[in-house]
């Protein structure tokens, strides 16, 4: 595991409570570093909200096997 170096400790509590963003000069890519803690209620969050997401269509008629056609749309698409 990669440790924290002193100027990118300086960054993360100078962010407080935000994320950091990091830019590679290298490939002109930035990157987001945040908390563990952060990560993880994001990633339930996201979970719950598909979760409430399927309820939802299924309540609405889209676990009809009528509606399967729409999965293949694109493909039979004139």
């Amino acid at each position: 595991m990669t440790t924290i170096t002193p100027e990118l400790r300086q960054a993360i509590e100078q962010a407080g409570d935000e994320p950091v963003r990091l830019l590679d000069p290298l490939t002109n890519t930035t990157y987001v570093l945040l908390c563990a803690d952060q990560y993880e209620a994001e990633d339930k969050a996201i979970e719950a909200g598909y979760l409430l997401g399927e309820e939802a269509f299924g309540k609405a008629g889209w676990d009809d096997p009528q509606m399967d056609d729409y999965n293949d749309y694109e493909t039979r698409r004139p």
